[in-house]
């Protein structure tokens, strides 16, 4: 009769599991399907980095505008453009704008457009906890990577019910470092300048041009 009983519970929880992991995807893909819809995304973040062993604790702001795969990202006192074809890396600190091609199509290629729907690929994931966060209800979705030389050991994604989108990303590596990206601001459809994504050397006329390639 115990033996039964075990397999019935064992049955019921790999049952209960499979469902759970249903609603994420479905969440998931509600997210991605939210983000098409957009025709642009204007994004202020805090971000923060901690790790108690080492005795971390940093704490950053930053925005994005992004349109299509094009992206103008302020973080950590650099400035970078995507205007489609290449990458412009401004900082000020050193007086000199890198100018790269970039491969949208690799796949291992991070760009913010994706980071919007990073976890369509290469992680499992699973229906975590609700949280209330100011009246707003967040749900997370653990993100595990399938790749085992990945330094992450979970990624927790916040999303508002609500809304359909992006709240925060919190990364816990391996390391025992964590990094929390929290969205304090996420605009859409903004009206945008013709030049929002076009890099203008007048701009700087002192820097130190380095093209790569």
């Amino acid at each position: 009769m115990n033996k039964v009983l075990s397999i019935a519970l064992l049955l019921f929880i790999s049952l209960t599991t499979n469902a759970q992991d249903k609603k994420a995807k479905d969440l998931l893909d509600q997210v991605t399907a939210k983000v098409k819809t957009y025709k642009n995304i204007s994004i202020d973040f805090k971000y923060t980095l901690t790790n108690s062993k080492e005795n971390i604790n940093k704490e950053s702001k930053g925005n994005l505008v992004l349109e299509g795969n094009k992206y103008v990202l302020n973080f950590l006192g650099v400035t970078k453009i995507y205007d489609g074809k290449k990458s412009y890396t401004i900082v000020p600190e050193d007086e000199e704008v890198t100018i790269s091609s970039v491969n949208e199509k690799e796949e291992n290629t991070v760009t913010p457009a994706k980071m919007l729907t990073f976890f369509n690929s290469g992680y499992k994931y699973y229906w975590d906890i609700l949280q209330d966060v100011k009246g707003r209800k967040i749900q997370y979705i653990k993100l595990v990577p399938t790749n085992p030389k990945d330094q992450r050991k979970e990624v927790l994604l916040g999303i508002d019910s609500q809304t359909k989108n992006i709240y925060n990303v919190i990364e816990m590596g391996k390391n025992g470092t964590k990094t929390t990206l929290t969205v304090n601001s996420f605009k859409t459809n903004q009206p945008l300048s013709k030049n929002q994504f076009t890099f203008v050397p007048s701009k700087y006329p002192n820097y130190y041009i380095n093209k790569i390639d």
